[in-house]
């Protein structure tokens, strides 16, 4: 792999400064206000690096690379302002475009609205080949050089990648490493943090038939140098409303499967018990909690549980977590 500082496409393939008219900016506008998730095109032209996304070999810090900013703009589609994989498309004029957002703009170039046709830039595809680029997460902690084409794959497994605030009650956007994330859940979503390995928690509601995806206050617990996210909810199976509590492991999956939880709830003489192991918090609470992968409990059941006259909800949960030897 080499570096390229400077370089220059010809003419039939090169990043053309163009003016810009009112009906272009409308339509980039359009464009970019509808985003998508393009996965890269497969090219059989191309090697398959085969990396390893944590292969110490690979990344080992690499002597310097240095990739001028003209070249990454040629790579950057005008469209969506990604990264461009092959096949990278353009115009008779040399604007290009990525295979993603072709359909998109009625086969017209978005630069100079004449028409694309099947023009593919194997110039430029060459270019992006010889490249080699730090893994966006470099300031999380990832050394690693990687080739162009083989980036994307690794970044989407890197283990430095940051996760997703956990909290279920709102849409928070905010991501960041671990240390991070606990600090954000108590002092911007005032989360209960707890330490130790079991827990007695109670659950009540004045009206328990208006579920409407009602959802617990978080809570978070500190133990085996862990963290552990209990979440507790109501939701609709289909007609009928029920309860899930489950717990998520602030890491990754092959850590979660270190650990796992036990949950019991009861009253009346009868009780419920699940036993499973923590999900990733990489895995979406909306993830976990719609492939029912903790403790559910029928609404009717649970007013048994709850006793009285059955018009109020008194769940107690309590549960326990563990380390597998």
């Amino acid at each position: 792999m080499v570096s390229l500082v400077g370089f220059r496409l010809q003419p039939n393939c090169a990043k053309v400064d163009h003016p810009t008219m009112a009906s272009s900016n409308l339509f980039f506008d359009d464009i970019r206000n509808k985003p998508e998730v393009i996965d890269p095109p497969q090219n059989e032209d191309l090697t398959d690096i085969g990396e390893s996304v944590n292969d110490p070999a690979q990344t080992a810090l690499k002597p310097n690379v240095t990739v001028s900013s003209s070249v990454r703009e040629l790579l950057e589609c005008p469209v969506c302002l990604n990264a461009m994989y092959p096949p990278i498309h353009q115009c008779s004029n040399g604007h290009t475009l990525c295979s993603g957002c072709k359909p998109r703009v009625q086969n017209r170039c978005p630069t100079c609205r004449h028409e694309l046709g099947n023009i593919r830039c194997l110039a430029l595809e060459k270019v992006a080949a010889s490249l080699e680029l730090p893994c966006k997460y470099q300031s999380f902690g990832c050394i690693g050089i990687y080739p162009y084409y083989s980036k994307l794959k690794h970044e989407s497994q890197c283990v430095f990648r940051p996760y997703n605030c956990p909290y279920a009650g709102s849409e928070c956007t905010v991501i960041g490493d671990i240390p991070y994330l606990v600090a954000h859940l108590k002092d911007d979503h005032k989360v209960d943090m707890h330490n130790g390995s079991t827990f007695n928690h109670r659950y009540v509601k004045s009206n328990p038939h208006e579920v409407e995806n009602a959802t617990w206050m978080l809570t978070v617990f500190s133990c085996f140098g862990q963290y552990f996210c209990l979440h507790f909810e109501a939701f609709q199976l289909g007609m009928a409303p029920v309860y899930i509590a489950f717990l998520r492991f602030m890491g990754d999956d092959n850590e979660a499967k270190n650990y796992s939880y036990s949950l019991e709830v009861g009253g009346g003489g009868r009780k419920m018990i699940w036993q499973g192991v923590p999900r990733s918090i990489r895995d979406s609470h909306r993830k976990v909690r719609d492939s029912f992968d903790g403790l559910i409990i029928q609404r009717n059941m649970a007013l048994f549980f709850s006793g009285g006259d059955r018009k109020e909800l008194k769940l107690r949960v309590t549960g326990r977590i563990w380390k597998e030897q």
